[in-house]
C-alpha cells in the first residue's frame, strides 16, 4: 500500500491522503518519498485537476521527519542525503505552484515535517481539537526545519515573529495558529473538516501562495529593512551569549531565515537544505536524536520497569515533612489528580507547605493558564495535617524530612502503620543508602528510594532507587507513580549519593578545586557555560548552600570510616570550610556566600574571593575538559559499579538531574562522541597532571575497540 493514496472526485479535486504502512503515524520515511514522487507523477499525467487537499489517516496529521533515518547521515553521505530533501522539497513545491488551490485538512497534530506539509498549502483547515499541536520543534534535537518550513514561516509572519518559533521550537495549538493567521479556518467533525476544504477550493479557484504573488512583501520587511536590519545587527551576538557557541542549530536557522529572506523562494529553500544537511550530519543532532528522542521514548515505554508486573496507579498519597521538597512533591501529584496527605510536625507547618501550592496555582489562574475552579479543585486534594491516622489507607507514603537517618527512621516507623496492604513506602533522601534506611521498615522489600529534584515542580526527573530487598513489584509501582504524575523515572541501584548526587559532587568540587588553584571565579563560571552546563559551579554550589555540602561531607566520611573506609581530603573542602566559619558566607539562602545578593539588584561575584587569587596559566578548553570529563568518568564509574544498569538512564539522568551538558546527548554519550580512543587518551593526561579523579575506569580501557559505550 501507497503512503500516499490518491483520489480524484467528480469535481477534479484531488485528495492525498496519507497513510503511512505498518506505522501509527506519518513521517517523512523512504515510503513517503517515493509515493511523494509517484504522486507528482500522477498530476503531471492528469490535465483535469481542480484542487488538491492532503489529509492523514492516522489519529495526528502527520509527525515529521524519519528520525530513525535521519541519525544514520554521516558526513561523508553529505551530497547524497541533500540530494534526497531537495527533491523531496522541489516535489512539494511542485504540488504547491500547480496553479490550483491547496489546502491540508489538519485532522490533529501537525509538528516539523507535518506543519511544513501545512505550510506548502494555500490554505489550512484544521480540527477544533484542544489537543492539537502545530510548529516546529525542530531545534530542540540538534536540527533545523528542513522542509521549507524557515522559508514559509518567515515569509507568513516576517522575521521577528517567526524567530521564537524556529529557534526555540515553540509548539501551539488551533486557538494561537488562528490568531497568527497559519489556520485559516476550524471544523468540529471530520465530515465538517473536509466539506470545508472542498468549499475553500471551489470559492478560491485560482489560489496561490501569498508570497508567490508579485510583488508580495514580508511582514515587517526584509534584512534590509532599517528596523530589521537593526535588530539582526545584534542578534547574533544575542544568540551566542545564550547557546555559547554549544549549539550548531540555532545559529544555523537564523542564518538560512535572514539569508533565505533575501532570495527569491527556490534559492531560500535550497540555503535551507543546505544548513540542514550541514546539521543533519554532524554529531550534536546525533547526540540529541539519540537521547532527547530515542532515549527518553525507552523510558516512556518503561525501559528500566520491571516487565511481568502490572500497571499500577497509586490512588492516595501521603507526604512526611511540608517543607520545599515535601510541598513541591504534594503539588505535582495533587496537580494530577491524586489526594494527598501532606504531614509535618504541626497544622501550621502542614498548612505552609501547602500554601505552596496555592501559590503555584494562584499564580496559572492570573496568567489566565487555569481557572479559579480547577485551582480549588486541586486544592481540596491536599490536606494538611499533623496526625499520623490521618494517613491511613494511603498506598504510597513519601517521607521527605530532613537528611537524618535517625528522623528518617522514626518518622518511617509511625507513618508504616497506617500504610495500605501491598503499599509503597519510599524516601526522599538524595545522599543516604536506601538499604540503611530500609532497616527502619517492617517490610524492607515494600521500600524505595525516589529522590526528586528541587523545585519539584519545574524539575522533571525522579531518580528511583532500590535498596538490597526492593522487589520487582515496588519498583514497578515507583515507576508507575513518577509517570503518573508527569515526571521521568531513572532507575539505579543503591550507594552513597547514588548517581545523581555522586557525579553531582564532582561538577561543583571541581569548580571549587579551580578556585583553590587561584583560577579567577569568573572565568570558572564562564568555563562551565562553555562546556554547556546551564549554571556555574559557583552558583549552583551557593542554591544548594556550603552548609549543605559541608554536613554531607562529614557525615559521608563517618559513614565510611564506620565502615573501615575513609573519604580523601579534597581541596574544595578547605575552600568551603574557610567560607564558612572564616567568611561566614553560607550560601544565597543565607543571603550570601561566592556571590553576593543585593536587594532588589543583580547577583554578582563577591570581591573576598580574590582571597584565592593566584598567578595560574590555564586555558579556558582545559577548564572545560575538567568540567566534562571528571563527571562522564565518574558517571562510567557509576555504570561499571552497576550503580546505573543502563546507558539510557545514565544520559538522561545526567543532562535533566545535574544540568550535565545537553548538547552532548549525556554524560555517557560524551565519550561515545568524542570518540572512545581519544576520550582515554585525554583522561589519562588529565590523571598525570590533576589525580586519581580523572582516572578512566576499566569499562573505558575495554569499550575502545568496540567504539561505543552501549
Amino acid at each position: 500500500m501507497s503512503a500516499i493514496q490518491y483520489e480524484k472526485n467528480a469535481d477534479g479535486i484531488v485528495i492525498l491522503t496519507m497513510d503511512s504502512p505498518n506505522q501509527s503515524a506519518n513521517t517523512m520515511n523512504a515510503d513517503f518519498q517515493k509515493a511523494l514522487t509517484e504522486t507528482v507523477e500522477k498530476f503531471k499525467a492528469d490535465s483535469g485537476v481542480t484542487g488538491v487537499i492532503f489529509r492523514s489517516a492516522k489519529k495526528t496529521f502527520f509527525a515529521g521527519g524519519d528520525l530513525d533515518d535521519l541519525i544514520q547521515a554521516r558526513p561523508e553521505d553529505a551530497k547524497e542525503f541533500m540530494a534526497i530533501v531537495e527533491l523531496m522539497k522541489k516535489e512539494l513545491r511542485y504540488i504547491e505552484t500547480l496553479g490550483v488551490p491547496v489546502v491540508a485538512a489538519l485532522n490533529g497534530t501537525a509538528l516539523g515535517g507535518g506543519w511544513e506539509i501545512a505550510l506548502g498549502c494555500h490554505a489550512r483547515i484544521a480540527l477544533n481539537d484542544p489537543k492539537s499541536k502545530f510548529g516546529l520543534p525542530e531545534v530542540t534535537l540538534g536540527l533545523l526545519p528542513g522542509g521549507g518550513g524557515i522559508v514559509r514561516m518567515v515569509r507568513l509572519l516576517g522575521l521577528q515573529n517567526a524567530f521564537p518559533f524556529l529557534m526555540e521550537g515553540k509548539q501551539f495549538g488551533v486557538d494561537k495558529a488562528k490568531s497568527l493567521g497559519l489556520i485559516h479556518d476550524t471544523a468540529d467533525s471530520i465530515d465538517e473538516l473536509m466539506e470545508k476544504s472542498i468549499a475553500w477550493i471551489k470559492s478560491n479557484p485560482k489560489s496561490q501562495q501569498p508570497f508567490d504573488v508579485k510583488g508580495y512583501k514580508i511582514p515587517g520587511g526584509d534584512p534590509k529593512t532599517p528596523a530589521v536590519a537593526q535588530i539582526l545587527a545584534i542578534a547574533p551576538a544575542m544568540l551566542r551569549d545564550k547557546t555559547k557557541g554549544c549549539y550548531p542549530a540555532p545559529e544555523a536557522i537564523m542564518a538560512a531565515a535572514v539569508e533565505g529572506a533575501q532570495v527569491d523562494v527556490d534559492t531560500a529553500l535550497t540555503i535551507e537544505s543546505r544548513y540542514f544537511t550541514y546539521l543533519a550530519t554532524g554529531q550534536v543532532a546525533k547526540n540529541m536524536i539519540g537521547t532527547f528522542w530515542h532515549g527518553l521514548n525507552a523510558i516512556k515505554a518503561g525501559a528500566s520497569r520491571p516487565k511481568d508486573v502490572a500497571k499500577w496507579q497509586a490512588t492516595k498519597v501521603g507526604v512526611l515533612g511540608a517543607g520545599m521538597m515535601g510541598a513541591g512533591i504534594a503539588y505535582s501529584t495533587a496537580s494530577k489528580g491524586i489526594a494527598v496527605v501532606l504531614k509535618d510536625v504541626s497544622v501550621e507547618n502542614a498548612e505552609k507547605g501547602k500554601a505552596y501550592s496555592q501559590k503555584l496555582l494562584d499564580k496559572k489562574v492570573s496568567q489566565g493558564r487555569m481557572t479559579a475552579e480547577k485551582r480549588d479543585q486541586i486544592l481540596s486534594l491536599i490536606t494538611a495535617t499533623a496526625d499520623a491516622a490521618d494517613l491511613k489507607g494511603c498506598d504510597l507514603i513519601i517521607e521527605a524530612v530532613f537528611e537524618n537517618q535517625e528522623l528518617k527512621a522514626k518518622v518511617t516507623q509511625e507513618a508504616e502503620a497506617f500504610l495500605a496492604d501491598g503499599g509503597v513506602f519510599a524516601s526522599n533522601t538524595s545522599t543516604l543508602p536506601i538499604t540503611g534506611l530500609a532497616k527502619a521498615s517492617k517490610d524492607d522489600k515494600n521500600f524505595i528510594g525516589l529522590h526528586f529534584f528541587s523545585p519539584v515542580d519545574k524539575m522533571p526527573l525522579v531518580e528511583i532507587i532500590k535498596g538490597q530487598n526492593t522487589s520487582a513489584e515496588t519498583l514497578a509501582k515507583a515507576y508507575d507513580y513518577v509517570q503518573q504524575i508527569g515526571k521521568t523515572p531513572i532507575v539505579v541501584n543503591d550507594s552513597r549519593g547514588f548517581f545523581t548526587s555522586r557525579v553531582f559532587g564532582t561538577f561543583v568540587n571541581e569548580g571549587l578545586r579551580l578556585l583553590a588553584e587561584g583560577v579567577h571565579p569568573a572565568r570558572i563560571e564562564m568555563a562551565a557555560l562553555k562546556a554547556g552546563m546551564p549554571v556555574g559551579p559557583l552558583a549552583i554550589q551557593d542554591e544548594v548552600a556550603l552548609t549543605l555540602s559541608e554536613h554531607v561531607t562529614n557525615e559521608t566520611r563517618k559513614a565510611l570510616q564506620a565502615e573501615g573506609k575513609d573519604l580523601p581530603h579534597s581541596p574544595a573542602e578547605d575552600v568551603l570550610k574557610t567560607m564558612i566559619h572564616e567568611f561566614g558566607r553560607k550560601g544565597k539562602a543565607a543571603g550570601s556566600g561566592f556571590y553576593d545578593y543585593p536587594e532588589g539588584g543583580k547577583k554578582h561575584l563577591w570581591d573576598g574571593l580574590s582571597h584565592w587569587k593566584k598567578d595560574v596559566d590555564i586555558s579556558e578548553q582545559e577548564m572545560i575538559d575538567r568540567i566534562l570529563f571528571v563527571q562522564s568518568l565518574d558517571t562510567l564509574r557509576c555504570y561499571e559499579e552497576n550503580v546505573l544498569e543502563s546507558v539510557v538512564d545514565a544520559n538522561i539522568g545526567s543532562i535533566f538531574g545535574i544540568g550535565f551538558a545537553p548538547w552532548t546527548g549525556g554524560a555517557i554519550q560524551f565519550l561515545n562522541q568524542y570518540g572512545l580512543e581519544k576520550a582515554l587518551l585525554r583522561a589519562n593526561t588529565l590523571e598525570a597532571k590533576y589525580g586519581e579523579r580523572f582516572k578512566a575506569p576499566q569499562l573505558l580501557k575495554d569499550k575502545v575497540a568496540n567504539g561505543k559505550i552501549d
